[in-house]
């Protein structure tokens, strides 16, 4: 049977690699690189570079397209499930055509492939189509909270409170009313600019892991012009960017439980 490794390569540092992604990296016989255009061309060049210092000599590297998702037209969810369905059928291609039965591929996941990545579900879509059999195994990596963590040097949690991890699409729907402290993943759309009080604390950082990293922190009436331009100017100097931010909102008295 066909083995797949999900590796979770952190984000983007070499050194942030765990011992056991090195050692899958090195058992795998093909490793599938996904391209997203030239604008994000560095990403796939993060992964060469690990598979160049990590993977077995004959390794056999296959590169493939990802497709974009749909937005126009379509409901978030209608667009994503059409989008993962599309990128299946190319996974389930590529194991027919470059991963022979008893063979070991793999594919480097930017982060964790448990955190916000959909590698998982795509996967599981390919085996629920029944053309190719394989069997899945996980390598956790390094996520981008823990790095934005270590940045700033702070804890993500204060004293015996939870902390909501959510995408930006629906920051608003839980911050500050039901979620003291969150951290914001896929903002597209600047979520913090619809925050109103002005004491709330951001903790920002974009490309962490990568040469270019930008981190930034304090009360929102005092940075948030600061992050907006910075983003504004790495997004036109890279063509892409990825960043993630914890919000706090100012402690208030809880009310006693009966």
């Amino acid at each position: 049977m066909r083995r797949i490794l999900v590796i979770g390569i952190g984000t983007g540092h070499p050194d942030h690699l765990t011992l056991e992604a090195v050692r899958a990296i090195g058992d795998a016989q093909v490793i599938f690189v996904p391209t997203k255009g030239e604008d994000k061309a560095e990403l796939a060049d993060v992964r060469r570079s690990m598979i160049a210092q990590h993977g077995a000599p004959d390794a056999r590297l296959v590169d493939f397209a990802v497709p974009r998702r749909q937005t126009d037209g379509v409901g978030y969810r209608q667009g994503v499930d059409r989008w993962h369905a599309a990128i299946a059928d190319i996974h389930e291609q590529l194991f027919l055509d470059h991963l022979a039965d008893g063979e070991t591929g793999a594919f480097l996941v930017w982060g964790d492939p448990m955190l916000y990545d959909s590698t998982l579900r795509i996967l599981e879509r390919v085996r629920d189509g029944g053309r190719v059999a394989f069997e899945v195994s996980v390598l956790p990596g390094i996520t981008s909270i823990q790095l934005l963590a270590a940045r700033h040097r702070i804890p993500i949690n204060d004293i015996g409170q939870p902390v909501t991890i959510t995408p930006a699409r629906r920051l608003s729907d839980i911050f500050p009313e039901t979620a003291q402290a969150a951290v914001v993943m896929l903002d597209g759309e600047e979520a913090f600019l619809a925050v109103e009080d002005e004491e709330t604390e951001i903790f920002w950082g974009a490309y962490l892991g990568l040469p270019q990293e930008i981190t930034i922190a304090g009360r929102l009436g005092a940075v948030r012009a600061t992050i907006v331009a910075a983003r504004a100017e790495a997004r036109a100097r890279h063509g892409w960017i990825m960043d993630i931010y914890l919000l706090r909102a100012p402690a208030r008295e809880l009310t006693a439980q009966r």
